[in-house]
């Protein structure tokens, strides 16, 4: 019974809030009190250039990618890595440890989406980096990215379990960017000044 741990464990793990702790120790703001108020990298890189993101940014992935991998060498079955990685996606939405304000979850679910298979995170990675050079929009890119996530996992994986956990994820990440699809569709969504 003890492989059920993995799920708090996760989740505790995603709650590590790495914008806020970047900028803590690079002596930059509170990434929740300046720019977008998200603590995610794309703030970071906003007010603390791309440095503090990238670590940011591997923060993220690593919360995301770790539990999910660990869980994954001890053979669990795909309904359990599934939720595994529901919930360090999760405890990065809802982070225990700084209030339950989280960020918008596109580097933690690449993480999970890694641990299930490096071909389905690299395929989400790739689509993202294509909109990228496209548009330029960073929210347009993860958005279009975590839509396809599901139908990558189909192919690549073939679990259903893994593609409902990347469905769940797509869905959250939607939620969370409610406000990026309405500037989208209203044209005012700023591009990422790289």
């Amino acid at each position: 019974m003890f492989e059920w741990l993995f799920i708090p464990a996760a989740y505790l793990i995603g709650s590590i809030s790495s914008a806020i702790i970047i900028c803590r120790l690079m002596g930059l703001p509170d990434p929740r009190e300046q720019g977008s108020g998200n603590p995610g990298a794309t703030n970071v890189m906003r007010i603390g250039g791309k440095k503090a993101a990238g670590i940011t940014l591997l923060g993220d992935l690593l919360k995301g990618l770790i539990p999910v991998y660990i869980a994954k060498s001890f053979e669990l079955p795909s309904e359990l890595l599934a939720v595994v990685g529901l919930a360090a996606f999760l405890g990065h939405l809802y982070p225990a440890f700084f209030g339950f304000k989280g960020g918008k979850g596109v580097a933690t679910s690449v993480g999970v989406l890694l641990g299930f298979s490096w071909a389905l995170g690299f395929s989400f990675m790739g689509t993202w980096i294509l909109i990228y050079k496209l548009g330029k929009i960073s929210s347009l890119s993860a958005l279009i990215a975590s839509i396809l996530s599901p139908v990558f996992a189909w192919f690549i994986v073939g679990d259903v379990k893994i593609v409902i956990a990347s469905a769940v994820m797509t869905v959250f990440l939607l939620w969370r960017h409610e406000s990026n699809i309405q500037r989208l569709l209203s044209g005012e969504e700023g591009k990422l000044k790289t």
